[in-house]
């Protein structure tokens, strides 16, 4: 006999399905409560609102793409392929997603639909920023002796050319644009 799944996590689950599938703002709680299989006052009481499910749900998509870019890192042995491994986390992030319809960047669509200041999308900040700073450090490792200025402004085109590749992903619902953004940033890389 298994072990039954706590309520939290059973919201959790469908929150992420359905919040990615159907947007947030759609996504009513009587809807979560019944995909999850809960009551709505289980909600509550792991949950003191609707967007404090939000936020625990972008910290999980948060702590899950963390988990993907580890697992890639683990493979990667220099600088080079410690920068691709963060285009390869979102190929891999962008797969876990096929089964609710390939939409894009969750972190990204679900801030679209936040109020600024909204708890959420500083979590959704803070993921973005960290994936440049990630490719700021394999830059500055690559080639200790370009400026600082050229390590920033590589690091942000390469950002913007990840990120610009997920939206063009999500509306084209394959990981075709990511792969084409990897050779880009190799191609970026080689002319540092």
């Amino acid at each position: 006999m298994s072990e039954r799944v706590p309520a939290r996590e059973r919201l959790l689950k469908a929150a992420a399905e359905l919040f990615y599938r159907d947007g947030v703002g759609a996504t009513g709680i009587d809807t979560i409560t019944a995909h999850a299989g809960v009551a709505k006052m289980s909600l509550y009481n792991n949950f003191s609102s609707k967007s404090d499910l939000v936020k625990a749900y972008l910290d999980a998509r948060l702590q899950e793409w963390h988990g993907l870019y580890r697992g890639r890192l683990a493979e990667a042995m220099t600088p080079r392929e410690r920068l691709l491994a963060v285009f390869d986390s979102y190929v891999d992030h962008a797969d876990l997603a096929y089964g609710w319809g390939f939409r894009g960047c969750g972190l990204l669509n679900a801030a679209a639909e936040l109020p600024v200041g909204d708890a959420g999308r500083a979590t959704v900040a803070l993921q973005k920023e960290e994936a440049e700073q990630l490719f700021r450090e394999c830059l500055r490792d690559m080639k200790p002796d370009a400026g600082a200025a050229a390590i920033d402004e590589t690091a942000e085109h390469l950002s913007f050319v990840l990120e610009g590749a997920m939206a063009r992903a999500g509306l084209d619902g394959h990981d075709g644009r990511l792969k084409a953004a990897r050779k880009i940033a190799i191609s970026i890389m080689d002319r540092l």
